[in-house]
C-alpha cells in the first residue's frame, strides 16, 4: 500500500496495491502490520457499513472524549466525497479540512485520526460505505458540527438544495459556535 500524506498531519490517503487479471482483481484491504508500520498503531474494534443514495450527506460526526474514534473509511460501491475537519483546539490547522473522492474503482481508503469531524456526500446513484473504528459506538458521546457550514469552505460536489440530511445532522452547531472537546498535542 502507498500512503499519501495530506496538508493536515496525520490525515492520510491509502492507495492499495491492486492485482488485476482476466478474473478480476485482488487487493489486501487491511493489514494491521503494514498499517502500523506506515501509518501508526491503531486497534480497530468495530466495522460499520452504510448504503445511501445520491445526495445523502452524513456528518460531520465525532465521538467526544473519553470515547474518541479514529476511522479508516472506504467506498466499496459507487462514489463519495469524504471529508475530515480538524476540530482540535490549538491545532495550527483547526477548522481546515481534507476532502478526497473515494470510489469503487480507485479503491482508496482515508484515515481520519481522533480529533477530527468526519462526513461524506454520495456522488453516485447509490454508495456502499465501510469504516473501521478504534472505539465502539457510544451514543452518549455523539457529537457533530454542521455539514452545511459555509465557513469550512467545503465543496461537497453536489448542490446543497439536493442534499438529503438526517434530522440530527440539521441541528449541529456551526464551527464558530462550537466548543471543541479536543485538544491538539504534538
Amino acid at each position: 500500500m502507498e500512503v499519501v500524506k495530506t496538508e493536515i498531519d496525520g490525515v492520510v490517503i491509502i492507495e492499495p496495491r491492486i492485482f488485476k487479471d482476466a478474473r478480476g482483481y485482488f487487493f489486501e484491504s487491511f493489514s494491521k502490520r503494514e498499517f502500523e508500520d506506515k501509518v501508526g498503531k491503531v486497534d480497530f474494534v468495530q466495522d460499520n457499513e452504510s448504503m445511501s443514495s445520491y445526495g445523502v450527506m452524513r456528518g460531520l460526526h465525532f465521538q467526544c472524549p473519553p470515547f474518541t474514534q479514529a476511522k479508516l473509511v472506504r467506498c466499496v460501491k459507487g462514489a463519495v466525497l469524504d471529508v475530515a475537519v480538524d476540530i482540535r483546539n490549538g491545532s495550527p490547522t483547526y477548522g481546515k479540512h481534507v476532502a478526497v473522492e473515494l470510489t469503487e474503482d480507485n479503491h482508496r481508503q482515508f484515515f481520519i485520526p481522533k480529533g477530527f469531524a468526519h462526513g461524506f456526500a454520495v456522488l453516485s446513484e447509490t454508495a456502499v460505505f465501510q469504516y473501521k473504528c478504534d472505539e465502539f459506538y457510544h451514543p452518549e458521546a455523539d457529537g457533530g458540527i454542521s455539514i452545511l457550514d459555509d465557513s469550512l469552505g467545503i465543496d461537497w460536489c453536489i448542490p446543497t438544495e439536493h442534499a438529503i440530511l438526517s434530522e440530527k445532522d440539521t441541528k449541529h452547531a456551526l464551527l464558530k459556535d462550537f466548543d471543541t472537546p479536543f485538544v491538539y498535542s504534538k
